[in-house]
């Protein structure tokens, strides 16, 4: 990889995270339109983000509401 590649993987994260100052949000993207490489890589890195954020997520277990809506109610009476 070159200076511009190096450069681009460390903002790379803040870029996703959407934490880079105007100046380095304006250097990554810059870099991104024209770098097929570090292109792929952050599309890579989005997906993966979206994928763990969307298998992480526990399901209630079943009664679990309904028993939550009780405690609801007899908190609104106490």
């Amino acid at each position: 990889m070159n200076y511009p590649c190096d450069r681009c993987e460390e903002l790379l994260q803040d870029f996703l995270d959407r934490t880079l100052t105007d100046a380095e949000w304006r250097e990554a993207e810059v870099h991104l339109a024209g770098c097929d490489y570090c292109a792929r890589r952050y599309r890579f890195e989005e997906s993966l983000r979206k994928y763990v954020k969307t298998s992480a997520v526990e399901r209630m277990p079943p009664g679990l509401m309904s028993k939550l809506d009780e405690l609801r109610g007899l908190d609104a009476t106490a």
